[in-house]
């Protein structure tokens, strides 16, 4: 079976590589997603479909310039997996520079459910706007 610090280590390794495929062959059909701040992509977003067309839409406001690393190990707690993470992305007249933490709960060997955590919510509420 399959590691949470091997499905995660999966899932941000995709992520920086720009390998979509990959990062949504690491969910459970019925994942949930909680995206933080007041914006066009925050909230509760359930199942795989809804997820990839948020990272999707994401990508789109970005131009696809939104880029997402770790900048310091994961931390493993059972079927928990936390990752301290740093984002960029730039759009004619506005660009985003953050930080904060991705909490992610894996079950049967896919993520199951994820929480984003954001340092500084207005600035990414800024960036991706109300839609």
């Amino acid at each position: 079976m399959t590691t949470p610090l091997a499905v995660v280590t999966a899932y941000f390794e995709a992520l920086e590589s720009g390998d979509l495929a990959t990062v949504a062959a690491q969910f459970a059909d019925d994942v949930v997603w909680h995206q933080p701040g007041d914006n066009q992509f925050s909230g509760l977003h359930r199942g795989s479909d809804a997820v990839g067309a948020m990272i999707g839409g994401m990508m789109a406001v970005s131009e696809g310039t939104f880029s997402l690393r770790r900048n310091a190990p994961l931390g493993v707690n059972g079927d928990l997996v936390a990752g301290s993470v740093h984002w960029t992305a730039t759009r004619p007249g506005a660009e985003m520079d953050g930080v904060g933490v991705d909490l992610m709960r894996v079950v049967d060997g896919k993520v199951a459910e994820v929480w984003l955590f954001t340092a500084d919510p207005a600035e990414e509420d800024a960036f991706w706007g109300r839609g």
